[in-house]
């Protein structure tokens, strides 16, 4: 394992997103990325109880979803929310963050995108 799979830059920003949040919940989501188009794969959402993980452990873990995926966002819960939320608010939000991403995935922008090594992304228009 190299030393950039190690320190990722997802784990640097669950150690600031923990620190200045505390336990919250997440929205996650997996995509495949191509030449010019992003696939929708699976979503999910999670409660953040600490900031132990690290990017390895939760990319095996996002690897038992069965999809092929090479890109995943976090979307923290709005910090209207004092911690972790009820089940029903964040099924709600998820099904509001999918909606959106449907119709524009420039929406991964406004989440915390990675690759598979944990390195930063960003979704651009593409010029015609």
């Amino acid at each position: 394992m190299s030393t950039s799979e190690r320190h990722s830059r997802f784990d640097a920003w669950l150690a600031g997103e923990y620190e200045r949040r505390g336990d919250f919940t997440v929205m996650v989501v997996l995509v495949d990325i191509a030449e010019t188009r992003i696939d929708l794969l699976r979503s999910t959402y999670m409660n953040v109880i600490g900031d132990e993980t690290r990017w390895v452990e939760l990319r095996e873990l996002l690897s038992g979803s069965g999809a092929a995926w090479n890109g995943a966002a976090f979307f923290p819960v709005s910090a209207f929310f004092n911690g972790p939320v009820p089940n029903d608010i964040a099924r709600s939000e998820l099904r509001d963050l999918e909606d959106r991403l449907r119709e524009d995935r420039r929406v991964l922008n406004e989440g915390h995108f990675f690759d598979r090594k944990g390195r930063r992304l960003k979704v651009d228009e593409l010029k015609h």
